[in-house]
């Protein structure tokens, strides 16, 4: 992708020969790649050169003035993060149920009672931590409901999962129309703060390829909502859970060989039930952000389709922390150019409505690219019976 980030800012190749040539040298590359037995990496590496060589010459092709309001790294760094959020905190939920042997397909409908009982809690208590807890609860008796069906009357895990979504939708449709009449929140709702980070603006003056790194800093970091730090401590912290504690060990073992796990002494059914309600939890804190900390209000479906995201997100991501991270930043990075993309809507109309499809194309080829390579937990979606 080197060949389509030459031709950005800052450094603004407008010839359409170095697009050219670094595109040419990544598909060189996979064909040496290919012929050496690496197939599957030979052929990435060529697909993504022509992908290079053909957004390369369209953006030599585009205004510098569009591609840097597109463009403008700070802000899109910042704008990435925003959509990165929701998705994470979901990803790590879903991470957590699988690894247990339990599949959450219904992270949809669990972000979406942390949107309608996040914005509903913050407008009734007077507090966004109310409102917090409140979404986080509801998850929780939500992630019960799967928890049950899933573990105890092993009902198939897909199936209830999608039941789960439904009955989402049904729940915080019925609610909205009760308590607001299907009408705008009050706009008065507390709101999550963001976090300032003001000496980031006094870093000594230090300039590269002619940016000011201290302003760089504060545009893209320096005034993210609490949220986003706090998602970034669940990230590190699920990482230090999962792989460097009994518990993680434990949960693991329940996901891997839940008959070897029962043997020593560890509660299988237990482990899943605890395992399931925390990806609910932190599915509806990722809900609570979007409604109480993003966009101040509530619709119908808001969520748009994001637990699914945050699901490819955690299969790309290998059922790992970070992975599931990295993952969920690529699609917040792709939905926010999708929305700056909104520059060209004077001179190509109608292009900012069909970039909107990036972040869920985008899902296709991340999970169709991984199938055979990610490797879930060896008892994920099957049932427990104890013997």
């Amino acid at each position: 992708m080197l060949a389509f980030w030459i031709a950005l800012p800052p450094v603004h190749a407008r010839g359409v020969i170095w697009p050219a040539l670094f595109g040419a040298a990544g598909i060189a590359t996979g064909v040496l790649a290919a012929t050496r037995g690496r197939l599957r990496i030979g052929l990435s590496a060529v697909v993504l050169g022509v992908v290079g060589i053909a957004l390369g010459y369209l953006a030599t092709r585009s205004s510098v003035s569009n591609l840097q309001e597109v463009f403008t790294w700070s802000t899109l760094i910042a704008s990435a993060l925003v959509f990165t959020t929701p998705l994470t905190y979901a990803a790590i939920g879903g991470m957590v149920s699988e690894r247990s042997g339990v599949v959450n397909i219904g992270l949809e409908g669990m972000m979406l009672m942390g949107c309608f009982w996040g914005i509903y809690g913050a407008d009734r208590t007077g507090s966004w931590v109310g409102g917090v807890l409140i979404a986080m609860f509801s998850g929780a008796l939500l992630a019960l409901v799967l928890a049950f069906f899933s573990i105890h009357l092993r009902a198939d895990q897909i199936v209830t999962g999608t039941a789960v979504n439904f009955l989402a939708v049904g729940v915080t449709g019925y609610f909205f129309i009760d308590l607001y009449s299907s009408q705008n929140i009050p706009a008065d709702v507390p709101r999550i703060p963001d976090v300032h980070l003001s000496f980031l603006r006094h870093l000594p003056p230090h300039d590269v390829g002619g940016i000011d790194l201290g302003a760089f800093m504060y545009a893209a970091v320096g005034k993210l909502n609490l949220m986003i730090w706090i998602a970034f401590a669940v990230v590190i912290a699920s990482y230090y859970v999962l792989f460097k504690t009994p518990i993680g060990l434990r949960l693991r073992a329940c996901g891997e060989h839940p008959r070897a796990a029962d043997t020593v002494g560890i509660n299988v059914f237990a482990i899943r039930y605890a395992a399931v309600v925390a990806s609910g939890v932190l599915a509806a804190a990722g809900g609570a952000y979007l409604a109480v900390g993003f966009v101040g209000t509530f619709n119908e479906n808001m969520t748009a389709g994001r637990g699914f995201i945050a699901l490819a997100a955690m299969i790309f991501g290998n059922w790992r922390p970070f992975g599931a991270f990295r993952a969920s930043f690529l699609f917040g990075l792709s939905t926010a150019v999708a929305y700056r993309m909104q520059a060209y809507s004077d001179s190509l109309p109608g292009v900012d409505v069909l970039i909107q499809i990036l972040p869920y194309l985008l899902t296709l080829i991340a999970v169709a690219g991984v199938i055979g390579r990610s490797v879930p937990p060896a008892a994920d979606g099957k049932p427990y019976v104890r013997q």
